[in-house]
């Protein structure tokens, strides 16, 4: 019987403490204590979600749990990292049991699928804002990095692109979806699946990598940037989830192209790599789609599938300007 007022500690207890695994000292100390595997790198990556603007306050908590953590495994894919653990900072309104309980389990699950071990965080009382840290290991030169990409380089997506932004469209009556395609979509939305397979599989085989969360066109411009080239894109050889497939072309290419919350790969690769990375794709049971090139000159190109060029208006989420 749980008490009618948890404290924090009874809080941590109850639904986030379990004996070490890989940890050399877990949950309950000051500092959690990891030993590093040798000769690998350590990677590092923090992500924090808060309700009204990255997740809606009727969210599913066990959903919540789910990709609260997927969202930083995804991180851990884009470089190639094997998860290794992970902490937890969440603040709540309230210690409620019903929502603890199923948010714990959605979390954890994950965690399990991945060998992510819960090794740490803090608890306090206030708005609904759940931060975690995930730490992996790459062996070092295996990292697939943003400044990595290479002029010649196709670029890949994993995945399909467009349906976390058309249910998020849906449930914001921005359009009109009737209710087992919203039903369908929102399982991009609310429950990703990180690429963390993939990532290993590409190690020495891509170049250049990032997650896409705040949509295609934003993300892969973080590549153009740090590796300082450009890229040419066929917007229509961009793969819609399997409700956006049936939108209007103009909802497509835009959803594909600038939705956000897709959490899958794009990445670089050498020309002459492609049946290693179709190959890495098979092994990690994972679709990739071959959608342009890495050019020299500086920008972002968009052509339709008939090589003509495109002008669309495009805005990829950004945490300060975005609704």
């Amino acid at each position: 019987m749980l008490k009618s007022k948890m404290s924090e500690f009874d809080l941590i207890a109850q639904y986030f403490t379990r004996p070490p695994r890989h940890a050399t000292l877990g949950v309950g100390d000051d500092c959690a204590l990891l030993t590093p595997t040798p000769g690998m790198l350590q990677a590092i990556s923090t992500d924090m979600l808060i309700e009204g603007r990255h997740f809606l306050p009727d969210a599913d908590p066990a959903q919540l749990g789910h990709k609260c953590l997927a969202v930083n495994l995804s991180d851990l894919a884009a470089m190639g990292a094997t998860p290794v653990a992970f902490t937890l900072a969440l603040s709540l309104p309230q210690a409620r049991a019903a929502w603890l309980q199923p948010f714990a389990e959605g979390l954890l699950a994950l965690a399990d699928a991945h060998q992510c071990e819960l090794i740490g965080g803090d608890t306090t009382k206030g708005p609904l804002n759940i931060c975690i840290t995930v730490f992996g290991e790459v062996p070092p030169g295996l990292a697939l990095r943003r400044d990595a990409a290479q002029v010649g380089d196709d670029i890949w997506v994993s995945g399909t692109l467009g349906e976390a932004r058309l249910a998020l469209a849906g449930l914001r009556n921005e359009i009109v979806l009737d209710p087992s395609t919203l039903v369908a979509a929102a399982r991009h939305l609310h429950a990703p699946t990180p690429r963390v397979r993939l990532g290993l599989a590409l190690r020495g085989v891509a170049h250049a990598a990032i997650d896409i969360s705040d949509g295609l066109s934003g993300d892969l411009g973080h590549i153009l940037q740090r590796s300082r080239v450009g890229a040419t894109l066929d917007v229509d050889a961009l793969p819609p989830g399997p409700m956006l497939s049936h939108q209007p072309l103009d909802l497509r290419r835009r959803f594909t192209l600038a939705g956000g919350d897709d959490y899958e790969l794009c990445f670089t690769a050498p020309s002459e790599h492609r049946k290693a990375v179709l190959a890495a794709a098979h092994s990690a049971d994972t679709a990739v789609t071959r959608i342009g090139s890495i050019d020299a000159a500086p920008g972002l190109r968009l052509m339709d599938s008939a090589g003509a060029a495109l002008t669309l208006q495009l805005s990829s989420f950004d945490h300060f300007s975005s609704p």
